[in-house]
């Protein structure tokens, strides 16, 4: 009996391996890479300018803070100058021009 219960675990054990080795990539071969994210490309860039200026603590969390961010900040500002450039064409003022503002800087890039 109990010669039978180790070939049954044992028989278990050697299809659980077989299952795991199904399913892992060959040997030497590695896993088709997924291309990076922009978010990640724009990390790797980061962190590597904040190591090349040995970067350190809250200084370091507050240059990648600038770093992540700049990209955001440079398009709405881009954003901004094409709505005002729009307002102008249209001749705006007052509180026509702040609702169209308001809806031009609020509206999603396409």
């Amino acid at each position: 009996m109990k010669k039978l219960l180790s070939l049954l675990a044992a028989a278990g054990l050697a299809l659980s391996f077989a299952a795991q080795a199904a399913d892992a990539p060959a040997a030497g071969a590695a896993a088709p890479a997924k291309a990076p994210t922009a978010q990640q490309s724009k990390m790797k860039t980061c962190n590597a300018d904040a190591g090349a200026k040995n970067l350190k603590g809250d200084e370091r969390k507050a240059f990648m803070k600038d770093c992540l961010s700049a990209d955001k900040q440079a398009k709405q500002q881009d954003k901004m100058k094409s709505c005002n450039a729009d307002a102008k064409t249209k001749n705006l003022k007052g509180d026509e021009r702040k609702a169209f503002m308001k809806e031009c800087l609020s509206n999603k890039p396409a």
